[in-house]
């Protein structure tokens, strides 16, 4: 498909998430990052993001690891202040993967559900992945209509799921908006997406339910990471999820396009 989007080096690209904080240091504060991990280990269901994580994750150190590894925050727990930080090497990685289920997508005709609780953030980088996935045969899942979840209504922007409540499109980690989909596409005998692209709860959700999903998480948001460690989850991204002008995501979308071989 043709996106005018210019597409980076690897090296060009890391330097560009260091650059504008998607990756490198970002805005997160450790403190805050370190706060979630508590939380979801004594079982804030609101951090498990739709991922049933019983009582394997009870251990915080445990769930730092994991993060430290998979999202390239400090393993120090000790380490309490500053900004958090997250491997744009890890990022980038890991976008390479996702690529790799983009393509076997293209090249298979899946069905594809894009989905975003961050439009503020991604909803660009989901609206392109599903326009250069159209392009190259695959079916974008269209949503049923009437759905409702966490008292707003769920409906798609640009062939991507969102949340809207009160005339405004909402940002929310809540997995009730990816089950509303998933229920009411088996309510009415319409088949299940073979592949989930999204963010927090709503990729959660999909990844439990047995979907392969591909998600975007922050590193104040581990469940996901947690998730693709145990295999639940194929691939979580780690970056900042809310840079401060959504066009710094474009290099970085471009790069998993190309990589996917979805651009030319």
């Amino acid at each position: 498909m043709s996106i005018p989007l210019s597409v980076p080096g690897r090296a060009e690209l890391i330097d560009h998430l260091v650059r504008t904080r998607i990756a490198g240091v970002v805005a997160t504060p450790r403190a805050n990052s370190l706060d979630h991990y508590r939380k979801l280990a004594h079982g804030d269901r609101h951090h498990w993001l739709g991922v049933e994580l019983g009582d394997r994750w009870r251990d915080e150190q445990d769930v730092l690891a994991v993060m430290a590894e998979r999202c390239g925050v400090s393993d120090d727990p000790e380490l309490r202040t500053g900004p958090d930080y997250i491997d744009p090497e890890l990022t980038v990685a890991a976008l390479e993967r996702a690529a790799a289920f983009l393509r076997k997508a293209a090249e298979t005709g899946q069905r594809v559900l894009l989905a975003t609780g961050h439009p503020g953030g991604l909803l660009d980088v989901h609206r392109m992945t599903a326009a250069a996935l159209r392009s190259a045969g695959c079916e974008i899942v269209a949503l049923p209509l009437g759905l409702t979840a966490d008292e707003g209504s769920v409906h798609p922007v640009a062939d991507v799921a969102v949340y809207e409540r009160g005339a405004a499109l909402w940002h929310t980690h809540s997995p009730a908006p990816m089950a509303a989909i998933l229920d009411g596409l088996a309510l009415a005998g319409r088949p299940l997406p073979d592949l989930v692209v999204a963010d927090h709860g709503w990729a959660g959700c999909a990844a439990q339910r047995g979907i392969d999903a591909v998600g975007y998480a922050d590193c104040n948001d581990p469940a996901l990471f947690l998730a693709e460690s145990e295999g639940t989850l194929r691939v979580a991204v780690p970056l900042d999820d809310h840079v401060t002008d959504p066009r710094f995501y474009e290099p970085m979308t471009a790069y998993l396009l190309w990589y996917a071989g979805l651009l030319g």
